[in-house]
């Protein structure tokens, strides 16, 4: 069927719908992946946006059940250059079409997605809509996609309940992770590392937390102006310096809010597993995976107690922050991947090495 991208400026394209039919608005985003494209779809980072894939064919090694990073797709829409209709992948359960009818998903494929990429990239992130509706005419729907917004979408996407994870192989430290949208390969990372995890609701109080006695904090990714987390930042404020923190994109732009510092949306964000960012101790430079609208701006640090650690070598913005009065560090892209490149995975042994000596309690199996 037919289908139409309108973006918020006036801007059409036409092509050709797949997922199921209907209208959906959301924020227009771009990632660079080649791959990855169910680990983009079920991220809770994306929620309230429609994704444009860089990558022109997508679909080409199907859909499984390992690959996700949430319980469901967490995107509104999904924009791609080609559309595989028969992917070849032993691990293929499903075609990409069939996953997006599954979950309630519109997509839109046969456009070009380059043009749409230049289009955000000179003008910024735009709100949009894709629509199947055979009588779209832009007036029609002008004044709903003007009127979107994301709004809180962290209270859409945390856990309801506290989740609890083990090793098979006996868990000889507990951390509490702060769900503000986790992806779920932060708690696969750190139970692969010997660590109980106890997931808490991204409302949840310091006290709450720290009623589970944990070695460790974990704050996730997550979607959204991280100023509209007030709760998550007051959390956050008073668990500094109780234990041992660890924060990752939403978590670490929240920890720069809770330390007095300020954040700033992004013209379009950093979207894919091939973003050059830099350890400034290290002196090297590693290819990360990202996901994010916004940034902490650099100016606002308190230099006393804040030392950039990280920075993104496209447009040198803050992508770590390592805090001097606690044991507490940040970064802003995801070393947990999934998808993309594993190099700063040595993060979450500096976290266990930082929390291994602080430790005091053990976990008895």
């Amino acid at each position: 069927m037919k289908a139409i991208l309108a973006l918020e400026d006036g801007t059409i394209f036409e092509g050709i719908g797949f997922g199921v039919n209907g209208n959906v608005i959301g924020e227009i985003v771009f990632n660079t992946g080649m791959t990855g494209y169910q680990e983009v779809l079920t991220d809770p980072s994306y929620c309230g946006q429609i994704v444009t894939m860089t990558y022109p064919l997508i679909g080409n090694y199907g859909v499984n059940e390992e690959d996700t990073e949430s319980k469901r797709p967490q995107v509104k829409g999904f924009i791609v250059r080609e559309l595989c209709k028969m992917p070849s992948n032993w691990r293929s359960m499903e075609g990409l079409n069939g996953y997006l009818t599954k979950n309630n998903i519109i997509g839109i494929e046969g456009i070009d997605t380059r043009a749409l990429t230049r289009i955000l990239r000179d003008k910024g992130t735009m709100k949009g809509i894709i629509s199947t509706d055979p009588e779209f005419t832009y007036a029609k729907y002008e004044k709903e996609i003007q009127a979107y917004e994301i709004k809180n979408p962290v209270n859409e996407v945390t856990t309801d309940k506290i989740d609890v994870y083990t090793s098979k192989k006996g868990s000889k430290r507990r951390i509490a992770l702060l769900d503000l949208g986790l992806k779920q390969n932060i708690v696969r990372s750190l139970v692969k590392r010997g660590c109980e995890v106890y997931v808490f609701p991204a409302n949840s109080s310091a006290d709450e937390i720290l009623e589970c006695k944990p070695d460790g904090i974990m704050l996730s990714n997550g979607p959204g102006d991280p100023k509209d987390c007030v709760k998550p930042i007051e959390t956050i404020k008073e668990l500094i310096g109780k234990k041992p923190i660890f924060g990752i994109c939403l978590g670490h732009q929240l920890t720069a809010l809770a330390s007095g510092a300020n954040t700033e949306k992004l013209k379009y964000g950093h979207r894919g597993c091939n973003h050059p960012v830099k350890d400034i101790e290290k002196d090297l430079t590693y290819i990360t995976s990202q996901n994010h609208g916004y940034t902490i701006v650099e100016s606002s640090l308190d230099k006393n107690r804040m030392v950039v650690s990280h920075k993104n070598m496209n447009d040198n913005t803050v992508e770590g922050i390592r805090y001097l009065d606690a044991p507490l560090f940040t970064v802003q892209f995801h070393p947990e991947a999934s998808p993309g490149p594993m190099d700063t995975a040595y993060l979450f042994d500096e976290f266990i090495e930082m929390v291994d000596g602080n430790v005091t309690i053990n976990i008895k199996n």
